[in-house]
């Protein structure tokens, strides 16, 4: 009876909802009446809105609005020309929050590093005589900054040079692939570490880097977690590591910008997996669905607050030499990349 209940319900939908695709308030109606799908998402943004303005844009150790605004200082002082007078809509908010940050106690000394030598850059190179930087300057001349290291932009010719050929980068995309079946044998930390360090390398919206990774390693916390994603049945007992990518609304205001902790995230795991390989590990990127009450039951089991989004998981582990790989054949380049343009 349930599942004929079931089949009516998908069956009506389906003819009404052509219906509500004819204006967006129709849409929003029809996820109202209809399916909450979004609900947990919309509270989440929401709660990271409010979290936002009362913490003043930081996140305990670190701040997404001042290292917001300091790239985008950064981008001011690279721009070709660069005019003598920039950033006037955000010089003051950025000194206030660097004031801020630089007084509680446990913040992230390299971040305040950074900030302090483009500061310093800033006002070394914008027009002082500019009655609009007055208090600005005469602020900034408070806080007492001193040009202490040399954490500011550089010329793409002194960026840091590699070795790693296309074809070797080829070569190691095509090692990389989706592993289900692992060795009983344990994952160093210190692995785990270094592939964190290269996925904090990927580029995120003005380098707010609003993610991070929650390792788990213990073998009954991964039973519990494992089993929510749906897409490990069949070998989650099989997993010795398993990796959450968790992703913060809270880093951002407005919600123009509810969809970057996908992007960046995404631009990060995929780093943490390509060094996984280089590190003789073998990687599964696990999807996350988007159910409202999977959400509930990961929120509560990774003591996440709801501002905190489970982008993804990734299972890690040595692989078993004898395991399964899908063969999973991928689309040519001309399927996927198309040229705006005339012939060149």
């Amino acid at each position: 009876m349930k599942q004929q209940i079931k089949k009516l319900m998908n069956e009506f939908q389906r003819i009404i909802q052509p219906l509500f695709t004819r204006a967006s308030f129709l849409s929003r109606l029809y996820f109202l009446l209809f399916d909450q799908a979004y609900a947990f998402e919309q509270q989440s943004i929401l709660k990271s809105k409010i979290k936002y303005r009362d913490s003043n844009g930081i996140q305990k150790e670190s701040s997404s609005l001042l290292r917001r605004n300091i790239h985008r200082l950064e981008k001011g002082l690279i721009m070709r020309p660069r005019r003598s007078i920039f950033a006037l809509d955000y010089i003051g908010e950025t000194l206030k929050i660097f004031e801020l940050a630089r007084n509680i106690e446990g913040f992230n000394e390299k971040e305040l590093i950074w900030a302090s030598a483009v500061l310093y850059e800033y006002f070394s190179v914008v027009d002082s005589s500019d009655k609009r930087l007055k208090k600005h300057i005469l602020h900034y001349e408070s806080l007492g900054i001193s040009a202490a290291s040399n954490t500011v932009p550089y010329k793409s010719v002194e960026r840091a040079k590699h070795t790693v050929s296309y074809a070797e980068l080829a070569q190691l995309v095509k090692a990389r692939r989706s592993t289900r079946w692992y060795l009983d044998k344990v994952v160093p930390r210190k692995l785990i570490q270094d592939a964190v360090y290269i996925a904090s390398e990927a580029p995120s919206a003005c380098n707010r880097q609003a993610f991070r990774f929650i390792c788990i390693d213990d073998e009954s916390a991964i039973s519990k977690v494992a089993k929510l994603p749906g897409g490990t049945a069949g070998f989650l007992d099989n997993i010795p590591c398993l990796m959450a990518v968790i992703g913060d609304h809270s880093a951002y205001l407005e919600f123009r910008d509810r969809h970057a902790i996908y992007i960046d995230s995404s631009l990060a795991s995929m780093q943490f997996m390509l060094a996984c390989e280089t590190l003789g590990l073998s990687t599964c990127a696990i999807n996350w669905p988007e159910l409202k009450q999977l959400d509930k039951r990961i929120t509560s089991a990774l003591n996440l607050p709801q501002h905190e989004r489970v982008i993804m998981f990734i299972a890690v582990g040595y692989s078993l030499p004898e395991g399964g790989i899908p063969y999973s054949s991928k689309k040519e380049s001309v399927q996927l990349l198309t040229f705006l343009g005339g012939d060149k």
